[in-house]
């Protein structure tokens, strides 16, 4: 665990705020550049399966969507804090995790070829929904403070024309092997998506209104996260 890259392109002010991503995932982080905000990024190293089955076992029932992405979005984070050096830590830190859900049915990462292609033989022509949780931490010298949780979702449908050639194509890039839903809206997958009700960003991994909202509600304001070239 610790922090695995620094990059803060714009020297902070006294007005800004460093925002700390509890997360491996480059699509959050792409997310993230193109709004102005260059995160340090910490790798959270979390056991996620062992965290879902410890939670359901105390709860003695299975998790919903939403309460799933809350539960590990919070675990990334907090495990994040208490990763990190404490004199790094100032600023806001950010856990984030996301399902898709079909059929009543929580999807992950597929990992394979064989269960991207199981994956999309269910979906496509039809509508998902997908779920992001958020959990951010305020931070002060190292010292973790006040925190707050949010869901987001949003309905995805898939193309009823995408023939097996095309599909064949896509998996074998690679690409949705490592997203949740096998699908993404960002890259490759994009042309496979007809129509998305929410907020876009949410099914890319990370809700920016959801964030910034979380952002407002602990104090600050979401301009003083911007550290990009642009973006000021």
């Amino acid at each position: 665990m610790g922090l695995i890259e620094w990059m803060l392109p714009l020297p902070f002010t006294k007005d800004s705020m460093r925002l700390y991503l509890a997360s491996t995932s480059p699509a959050r982080l792409a997310l993230l550049r193109t709004s102005g905000i260059e995160p340090v990024l910490i790798n959270p190293d979390v056991d996620e399966a062992r965290v879902v089955a410890d939670t359901e076992a105390l709860r003695g029932e299975p998790l919903e969507p939403g309460a799933l992405v809350e539960l590990l979005a919070r675990a990334k984070a907090e495990a994040a804090a208490s990763a990190a050096p404490a004199k790094a830590l100032d600023g806001l830190l950010l856990g984030g995790d996301s399902v898709f859900v079909l059929d009543g049915v929580i999807y992950g990462k597929p990992h394979t070829a064989e269960a991207a292609r199981e994956r999309w033989e269910r979906q496509r022509g039809r509508t998902g929904t997908l779920y992001s949780g958020h959990w951010l931490i305020e931070l002060n010298g190292g010292v973790p403070g006040r925190a707050i949780g949010a869901v987001a979702r949003a309905e995805v449908t898939f193309a009823d024309d995408l023939d097996d050639a095309e599909l064949d194509a896509y998996i074998a890039t690679g690409e949705p092997l490592f997203v949740a839903g096998a699908f993404t809206i960002d890259s490759l997958g994009a042309p496979f998506i007809t129509s998305i009700v929410g907020d876009p960003s949410t099914v890319v991994g990370l809700s920016l209104p959801t964030l910034r909202r979380l952002v407002r509600v602990l104090g600050y304001e979401w301009p003083t996260l911007w550290n990009r070239p642009g973006a000021l």
